[in-house]
């Protein structure tokens, strides 16, 4: 098992390197990862931005079995309806039936992962409207994807699943997370079997419109 201070010095990678070739790495080794690491993660994690600087930000580590099992019946009671949904994508997508393979082997060895972060947000959840919602989240998830930068600095395999806490119920029950507390994502964390590398992206230039959605001149450059 590496030490924190063994690879503390990955966090000096450029932060486009890490932009560049974070990935969603969902096969992992079950060697252990210690606090300091973790710390130095959550660490990273709070300097982000949070709407009205409220920082309403809760953080719950599990490594015990008994808790990371919980968390595994309901990632793979949720995994059980969603892949349904994928298979005809999967008969005409190789790359989505690479994705789906990852995705089960997640699920089959999600009690071995050493470390789950749950990411949570500290008070009531105001669906109505929608803007509500978007501003909810959005003091979470910059956080989230610094915790997941910073982990790809450090060599750690990292993603981010909403699986296991389709049921916020049962997630709160799972971690004895009190009713105005509620779970927004779950990252299994630990050391990856396979190795970083840049993602596959559909060109920016197709994405992307100009003053109007339909309007996109970029394209010409693609």
């Amino acid at each position: 098992m590496p030490s924190f201070d063994e690879v503390a010095n990955g966090l000096r990678m450029p932060l486009v390197e890490a932009m560049e070739t974070q990935r969603a790495i969902r096969r992992l080794l079950p060697d252990p990862v210690d606090d300091d690491t973790v710390l130095t993660l959550l660490r990273l994690a709070v300097k982000a931005p949070t709407g009205g600087n409220q920082q309403d930000w809760a953080f719950v580590v599990v490594r015990d079995p008994a808790v990371k099992h919980q968390l595994a019946r309901l990632n793979r009671q949720a995994w059980s309806v969603y892949k349904r949904r994928e298979v005809r994508r999967a008969r005409r997508d190789l790359s989505v039936g690479r994705i789906m393979g990852a995705v089960q082997w997640q699920a089959d060895h999600f009690e071995e992962v050493p470390v789950i972060i749950v990411p949570c947000m500290r008070g009531p959840y105001l669906p109505v409207p929608r803007v509500a919602a978007s501003s909810y989240y959005g003091s979470i998830f910059p956080a989230v994807q610094n915790l997941l930068l910073a982990a790809r600095a450090l060599g750690l395999g990292a993603t981010l699943t909403t699986l296991p806490v389709w049921s916020v119920s049962l997630t709160r029950r799972t971690l004895g997370l009190p009713r105005g507390v509620t779970p927004v994502a779950a990252i299994p964390l630990g050391w990856p079997r396979g190795r970083y590398g840049p993602p596959t992206r559909q060109p920016v230039e197709r994405v992307t419109h100009l003053d109007r959605y339909g309007n996109q001149p970029y394209r010409n450059l693609d």
